[in-house]
């Protein structure tokens, strides 16, 4: 979730960064931000993003909040390895060019391995090809895999989804949802779902796609600005981070939030105000993992079957966070919130008593 507003260091050592670079070369058109959050497991994972920011600060704060989101989701899924973001800022269909990307690719390539990159928003995977003839910490699927990390996030949030509404005592294929965003991979969530059967709203800031999916599937499509007032079981963002403000926690008519987006509430306290309202909110970073989770298959550790099986399995790892924050009367963000913490605490004491004379 959203942290509220500091300068970039101050945020950057509240979230407990290890290393915050910039990333500037002019000839080439070149801001970016890369963020490594923690290392306690293993490499920082995350993916690059470009897009058109109102200041560089902001660039700066995104990439901050989504590192540390990774880190969440990476060790709540038990993966070997930490939270890392970057940021390339400008509009991708205009400024994006073979020499900006190379020039971004060094720049990963000088941090020795520290940090691995994908595909993220306005990053596709023809441009990590061109990144890769500067660097070898790229991580993509093959192209001829039946899946690739964005259809495994899909597959990861239709699984949360199934987990929710066993808890609303109600059948997926009955549901209507919300979906905020039909991109990379809200569009093939939105597909997901229609063949299961579900009832689905869309809205998307580019028209056209949003258009062209209504024609395919067969939705209603809403303007961007009326997604979060549709009534409906759930709620599915897919776009950028932080929609789930208070104002929008008091107001929503849904009875579960479930999606793909990254820090898609606001305020810890936006959470609060879903909980206090009978909302479930399936923790991001838990719902969203499958993309994180490709990397065991890209890696080699399990096949294409394996590596959909280990996906879907969030469902039953939702199932469980439920039942705990039941018992413990709390949210389930907390939860997830706590179980990490512990997680990282009790890797840094190990490491600690390992390097002690």
């Amino acid at each position: 979730m959203l942290a509220p507003r500091l300068s970039a260091l101050d945020l950057a050592q509240e979230l407990g960064h290890e290393r915050v670079l910039i990333v500037q070369e002019p000839a080439v058109g070149l801001r970016a931000v890369i963020a490594v959050h923690d290392t306690t497991f293993g490499p920082a994972i995350g993916g690059t993003r470009m897009r058109h920011y109102a200041s560089f600060d902001g660039a700066v704060e995104d990439a901050l909040l989504l590192s540390r989101a990774m880190t969440s989701k990476a060790v709540f899924a038990g993966m070997p390895c930490g939270g890392g973001k970057a940021v390339i800022c400008g509009d991708p269909a205009r400024a994006k060019t073979p020499e900006l990307l190379m020039a971004y690719g060094r720049a990963v390539d000088e941090l020795g391995g520290r940090f691995f990159t994908g595909c993220d928003m306005g990053i596709e995977i023809r441009d990590l090809a061109v990144m890769a003839r500067a660097t070898r910490y790229i991580g993509h699927t093959p192209s001829d895999a039946r899946h690739d990390a964005s259809d495994l996030t899909a597959i990861g949030v239709v699984a949360a989804m199934r987990s929710v509404a066993e808890r609303l005592e109600k059948p997926l294929f009955q549901c209507t949802v919300a979906i905020q965003g039909v991109g990379e991979v809200g569009g093939r969530l939105a597909e997901r779902l229609a063949g299961e059967g579900c009832k689905l709203v869309v809205a998307d800031s580019v028209r056209g796609r949003a258009t062209a999916f209504v024609r395919a599937a067969g939705a209603k499509q809403v303007e961007v600005e009326e997604i979060l007032e549709t009534e409906c079981d759930l709620f599915s963002p897919n776009a950028g981070g932080g929609v789930v403000t208070e104002s929008v926690a008091e107001r929503i008519r849904c009875r579960a939030v479930v999606g793909a987006a990254n820090n898609p509430l606001h305020s810890a306290r936006a959470g609060e105000i879903l909980a206090e309202r009978g909302i479930l909110y399936a923790p991001d970073y838990v719902a969203n993992a499958g993309g994180l989770l490709s990397v065991l298959f890209e890696r080699g550790e399990l096949d294409e079957d394996g590596i959909v099986r280990r996906v879907e399995r969030i469902g039953a790892d939702l199932a469980a966070l439920f039942d705990e924050a039941e018992r413990d009367r709390l949210p389930p963000f907390r939860i997830a919130d706590r179980i990490v913490a512990e997680r990282l605490a009790a890797a840094r004491a190990a490491k600690a008593a390992a390097n002690r004379p």
